[in-house]
């Protein structure tokens, strides 16, 4: 009796993703020694009252918090790290067991940004859908942002780029699905060093900060992939894209495990379940999350069955409908083709003068 329950878990689900996706938890690694004796070293913040008036965290760390804070996310987890540590093992191992959205260092070294690079790349290899902001961080990789601004000053304060990670990994986590970074603006910022080369830093995959003359904004909200290979698109380029791609593998996931497995595995079970993935593409379509003349439809992948049976038995007289009805042990073989939304960015506009 679990299977008509994941319909309405898919139904909720989409129903929801705007606001979801606009309250994304940001986890961030603090070097700190303030309370290093009582043995916490791991932090769960709603709101930055939560920690305002702590004593947990040095001055410096409680204004990164709020760098955070400022970008509005639904929580933010902290880790504590000793200032003698070499690295951060441990802050990481135990963020691996917990879900978040973006990862920040600020203040990290230089000489450790290939280190957690190479972490969310293979965590997200493991299909886990943590992302992360870094400073001067050419990965390459749709799971990375590489923050490129420096020079950032805020009323009396001077943020480097590391530092600076913080707040653009929390607004980052507080905006919704239907919109885009770019062009936001950044009330807090009074001044930058402004790239000669805006253009062909975005082109290159850097998430930098302009200033068009009157305000401090997002050039473009794009991640830092920049080379594209193999199923590497170019909407995948832009954070909004892969946000959207990473809510929907999570819902499936997460509705998946929670409402089918262990159900039995028949055909028409199956065909629930893709009936209720479809339902769930239907709401985010209503969403403004895929795109609305897209294909946004799942079906079982006939191939792939037909790949695992032929393991098995002779399949080659086999019809695809033979096959998409055969039993397949404990596996289910789904396909999905979607169509997502884009932001508003770019505007051709052409007067024809009589």
């Amino acid at each position: 009796m679990g299977l008509p329950q994941i319909l309405i878990e898919f139904i909720a689900r989409a129903e929801t993703a705007i606001r979801r996706s606009s309250n994304g938890t940001v986890a961030v690694i603090l070097a700190d020694d303030t309370k290093s004796g009582e043995g916490n070293l791991s932090y769960s913040y709603a709101t930055a009252a939560d920690y305002g008036l702590s004593s947990s965290w040095s001055t410096t760390n409680r204004r990164f918090l709020n760098l955070i804070f400022a970008g509005s996310p639904k929580k933010v987890i902290a880790e504590r790290i000793s200032t003698r540590d070499e690295g951060y093992e441990e802050a990481l191992s135990r963020l691996s067991n917990k879900k978040w959205n973006w990862l920040c260092v600020p203040g990290i070294a230089e000489t450790d940004v290939e280190d957690i690079k190479d972490w969310i790349i293979a965590q997200r290899s493991a299909k886990k859908t943590f992302k992360a902001v870094l400073p001067n961080c050419a990965a390459n990789n749709e799971g990375i942002v590489n923050f490129a601004t420096d020079g950032i000053k805020c009323g009396s304060y001077a943020h480097s780029t590391a530092n600076y990670c913080a707040r653009i990994a929390g607004l980052l986590a507080g905006l919704p699905m239907n919109e885009s970074a770019t062009y936001y603006v950044m009330d807090d910022v009074d001044s930058i060093t402004e790239s000669i080369t805006p253009d062909a830093d975005i082109d290159a995959g850097k998430f930098i900060l302009i200033n068009d003359g009157e305000k401090i904004k997002v050039g473009r909200g794009v991640n830092s992939l920049a080379t594209l290979s193999g199923s590497k698109t170019e909407d995948m380029k832009k954070i909004k894209i892969i946000e959207g791609m990473d809510l929907m593998r999570d819902d499936i996931r997460d509705s998946f495990e929670n409402n089918y497995i262990g159900i039995n595995n028949s055909y028409d079970n199956k065909m629930m379940f893709i009936a209720a993935v479809n339902q769930y593409f239907d709401g985010l379509v209503s969403q403004g999350v895929l795109y609305d003349q897209g294909e946004n439809y799942a079906e079982i992948d006939i191939p792939a069955q037909r790949d695992w049976l032929a393991q098995k038995y002779d399949v080659s007289e086999c019809s695809d409908d033979q096959i998409k009805k055969a039993k397949t042990g404990s596996y289910v073989f789904v396909k999905a083709n979607v169509e997502f939304s884009d932001a508003i960015e770019d505007l051709h506009f052409s007067v024809m003068m009589n």
